[in-house]
């Protein structure tokens, strides 16, 4: 069992499917070989108002692939999302939601190609002010 610290947390996840559809809609797509990463800035509101938490997910269709490989996929990137993605969002202060799509390269991406083709894009899309 993981320790509490290693965990996605529930409120940086987008886990529903407006949320989702929200961001594939309305965010900006970037395309690298292995994945379409969309990011969507927060709302603009008042300065005063409080900052949105960032937050991520990953859809991962099946694209003929079998259920163990689709759960890898799954596993490396949330993982990905937890340890890099967040942790480059939270310093830099964007609130942002991203979301990475996996094509079908992605399924024969090593995890450290997945992990720069996905930072590559938010570093340039939410870099530090």
């Amino acid at each position: 069992m993981e320790a509490e610290h290693e965990r996605l947390p529930r409120a940086a996840r987008i886990r529903r499917t407006r949320d989702i559809r929200a961001v594939l809609r309305r965010g900006t797509r970037r395309s690298t070989p292995a994945l379409d990463v969309f990011v969507l800035p927060p709302p603009s509101g008042p300065p005063d108002a409080e900052k949105r938490l960032p937050r991520v997910g990953w859809v991962v269709p099946k694209l003929g692939n079998g259920i163990v490989a689709r759960n890898r996929l799954k596993r490396r990137l949330r993982d990905i999302g937890r340890r890099r993605v967040l942790a480059h969002l939270r310093e830099s202060g964007c609130g942002a939601d991203v979301l990475v799509r996996v094509r079908r390269k992605g399924y024969r991406a090593t995890y450290g190609q997945l992990e720069d083709q996905w930072m590559s894009v938010v570093e340039r899309t939410c870099s530090k002010p």
